[in-house]
């Protein structure tokens, strides 16, 4: 007679090997998510009665904020003028002309810094252009 010796039947999981594996899954969700940096300027939109209309989900983001700075998705535009606006986009864009722009300009900017940011992406052959509005007081409360 065995007294205080362990019986065969017992047995213990080891948890080592499950936190590991949970590690690994967790790491790997983490660096495959995408995260989403939108540029450094802040801009109040104009507000607007009308709904959005088309979807933006692959959308090229070009922002002008109330000092007329410019970014192109992430990347603030480095440099003054049309020439420096027009790289950066191209930078950014690549080789796809077809994509959808969304402009989102302060509503205190001057109206030349839009006009400045159409004018360029035009020049690139971008033909599809929507402009970025948060609904009025009015559109809300419907």
């Amino acid at each position: 007679m065995r007294i205080g010796s362990r019986r065969e039947d017992d047995f213990e999981i080891n948890v080592i090997s499950l936190i590991d594996v949970l590690l690994t899954l967790l790491m790997f969700f983490v660096l495959s998510t995408t995260f989403i940096e939108h540029s450094r300027l802040k801009v109040d939109l104009p507000k607007a009665g009308a709904e959005a209309r088309e979807a933006t989900d692959n959308a090229l983001t070009l922002v002008v904020d109330r000092d007329g700075q410019y970014a192109v998705g992430s990347d603030e535009v480095q440099g003054e003028g049309i020439d420096a606006l027009k790289a950066t986009i191209e930078r950014v864009a690549g080789p796809d002309r077809g994509r959808l722009v969304v402009i989102r300009a302060d509503a205190n900017t001057a109206h030349q810094n839009v006009v400045r940011a159409m004018d360029a992406l035009g020049q690139l052959g971008f033909t599809r252009l929507s402009i970025a509005t948060t609904p009025s007081d009015a559109a809300a409360s419907r």
